[in-house]
């Protein structure tokens, strides 16, 4: 049967594969199908904001699914299961489509209640919710246990973020990397050396050049966190290239520093991992001598500036194979994977 005007309501905290096959399905048999995205500034675990544009972008191919979003202020979730707040739900949503529903589809757990039938008189279309074995509770008690019932687009927000760093030839980059390829996912390269190669060697590197540092390592890592599996990578951070600001620049660090700082602040990591000094130092041509004549002096220094900004880091010694098989403990114990 065709309807004219259809409606799907939920919180969807999160939103997973489960939501979007009943919503495929319920617009395919509507002119209209309204989404309902019920939040709470005070209950919800995911903000309101995550949820709708979660929604949008996944169905911005269907011109004919609209969203509507209903706050409501009860103190709990059982204060809300009253006539009160579901009546007056029902009237706001009303009033924003500008006309009758023909038709409310749900889940199979709302069979013989009549609620939606007594609110709207229309049609309910029941959805089995067993065809897809997952529910949004499951995925907020344990996401990475539910991963593959998480869409794309959700992921971002469950992925645990893990920071490497440390002084010069400490194994950063190439531990990234490998902890990319063992854990399935992608990381994010420093991206100093291209700048560095561009200016002709770091004696020469201007304050400009960390500006591009920063703003486009933050940038990749925006981009990149889209595309990860649980776990993203990330080699060197804003206080690290704020170091080499510091260590290399003469004059006009001011800028470079503030810059750094600002976003210091809105970074945010699960896991911050210092790597010591304690593998041999390789020379690659591009290293700074100065630094590797006094390793220990250095790498304090670039703690010390995770310390001043009260950001806690697990330190890393031993070999490259102690420290590879460390950080594997630790991500296992925290977040069993």
């Amino acid at each position: 049967m065709r309807y004219k005007v259809g409606m799907y309501g939920g919180s969807f905290d999160p939103l997973h594969i489960g939501h979007i096959d009943v919503i495929i399905k319920a617009a395919s048999q509507c002119d209209t199908l309204y989404v309902v995205l019920s939040y709470s500034r005070e209950r919800d675990s995911i903000p309101m904001e995550y949820r709708y544009r979660w929604i949008r972008n996944c169905f911005r191919h269907m011109d004919n699914i609209k969203i509507i979003l209903l706050e409501d202020n009860a103190a709990s979730k059982s204060d809300y299961n009253t006539d009160y707040y579901w009546e007056k739900g029902r009237d706001y949503v009303l009033s924003q489509i500008g006309t009758d529903v023909d038709v409310v589809f749900c889940g199979d757990d709302y069979t013989g209640t009549n609620r939606y039938e007594n609110l709207y008189k229309c049609d309910v279309v029941y959805f089995d919710r067993t065809t897809i074995p997952i529910s949004s509770s499951a995925i907020r008690n344990n996401p990475f246990e539910y991963w593959e019932y998480i869409p794309k687009i959700c992921r971002p927000y469950y992925t645990k973020k893990v920071l490497f760093v440390g002084g010069e030839s400490t194994g950063k980059s190439t531990l990234t990397a490998n902890l990319a390829l063992a854990y399935n996912t992608n990381c994010l390269e420093e991206v100093g050396r291209e700048v560095c190669d561009y200016a002709g060697d770091e004696n020469l590197m201007i304050s400009s050049d960390f500006h591009e540092i920063l703003l486009k390592h933050k940038t990749k890592e925006l981009e990149l966190i889209k595309q990860s599996n649980k776990l993203f990578f990330v080699d060197t951070d804003a206080l690290t290239t704020k170091f080499f600001a510091q260590f290399l620049l003469d004059s006009d660090k001011n800028n470079v520093e503030n810059l750094a700082d600002a976003i210091t602040q809105i970074n945010t990591f699960d896991l911050i991992f210092f790597l010591e000094p304690t593998v041999a130092f390789v020379q690659d041509g591009t290293r700074n001598v100065k630094i590797e004549a006094d390793r220990e002096k250095y790498s304090q220094q670039i703690k010390s500036l995770f310390d001043e900004a009260g950001l806690e880091y697990i330190c890393l010694s031993g070999d490259y194979l102690n420290r590879y098989e460390e950080v594997k403990r630790v991500i296992k114990e925290k977040y069993g994977i």
